[in-house]
């Protein structure tokens, strides 16, 4: 028995160094990026967005408001607060108001991708990181304009209960009055803190996953022969496994190599963030039971006509 546990230990370790190395480096640098956008152009993209609404835009807001929340550093309890702010300078301010399509792109790209997530996925290969990008802006876009048309002349959130929220994940909270660099090591410091013990454990269900799944069946299940269930069990398996960007790509770099098709991918990287429960928890807060479940579907159906469309490219 002994001999047993110590050749599978064996294994995994083999499994779990190897995927260790090939990921940890993309891990590494994307914490950098993400601390250096946070401590130095945080501002200056919650001021762009701000400024959006001294210009008549009309739906072409929505572009750079998706690629605004895409650039935002901030996860969802940081992002649902500015947001609020935003919301409260139409309620409060007699000049041109920032309309809810263009709250809906800037948050719904801000739930999908980071700065940060999006160097972590270049570790899957440029069609993975081309496609992410893509698809989390047009996600943006599509909510942007779901709110625009769908309902026009009704509000669509209620952020009354964050004008004064805390920012929990406002990774600039050390003031002005602080050296940047100190700034830019607390802010490192709270990205280590915040997905360490994530990324191990995604190496590690990736290393298991390795060892113990057999790959034909895997390729069986998600691969291009079974597409169309392999998508929808794709953005399903991406609700409960998400838990942080940085942990999942592990995972990511196994399924694919197993033969997970590109769609399915793509799927998960659209159902898996959005449907976070930390993401979730904050979300039902601003939308209401009926706003929440629409939101819901939402992401699903995009995940799934997502996958399909990059399946049908691949």
């Amino acid at each position: 028995m002994f001999e047993i546990i110590r050749r599978e230990a064996i294994y995994i370790w083999y499994y779990f160094s190897i995927q260790f190395e090939q990921i940890f480096w993309y891990w590494l640098l994307g914490m950098a990026l993400g601390s250096i956008v946070s401590v130095f152009a945080k501002d200056k993209i919650h001021a762009l967005f701000t400024s959006l609404r001294e210009k008549k835009l009309g739906i072409f807001g929505l572009v750079p408001a998706a690629l605004l929340g895409i650039a935002s550093p901030l996860c969802m309890y940081g992002t649902i607060p500015i947001v609020a702010s935003f919301a409260a300078i139409n309620s409060n301010s007699n000049e041109k108001r920032i309309g809810e399509d263009w709250l809906a792109a800037f948050m719904m790209s801000s739930i999908l991708l980071n700065p940060q997530l999006l160097f972590y996925t270049a570790a899957l290969g440029t069609p993975a990181l081309v496609i992410r990008l893509v698809s989390c802006f047009l996600c943006g876009i599509a909510a942007g304009l779901a709110i625009r048309f769908l309902f026009k002349g009704k509000r669509f959130f209620n952020f009354s209960g964050f004008y004064n929220g805390d920012n929990r994940c406002d990774m600039h909270g050390a003031g002005q009055r602080d050296h940047f660099l100190l700034l830019l090591f607390r802010s490192f410091g709270r990205n280590i803190k915040a997905t360490g013990l994530y990324f191990l454990i995604g190496i590690l269900l990736s290393a298991l996953f390795q060892r113990y799944v057999p790959q034909e069946a895997f390729a069986r299940l998600f691969g291009s022969g079974n597409r169309g269930f392999g998508l929808l069990m794709a953005a399903t398996v991406g609700v409960p496994l998400y838990v942080c960007g940085g942990g999942t790509i592990p995972l990511l770099q196994s399924w694919l190599h197993s033969g997970m098709s590109m769609g399915g991918a793509a799927a998960f990287m659209i159902t898996g963030p959005a449907a976070k429960i930390t993401n979730l928890g904050a979300l039902k807060i601003v939308l209401g039971i009926k706003h929440f479940l629409l939101y819901l579907a939402f992401a699903v159906v995009f995940a799934i006509v997502t996958g399909a469309l990059v399946n049908l490219i691949f």
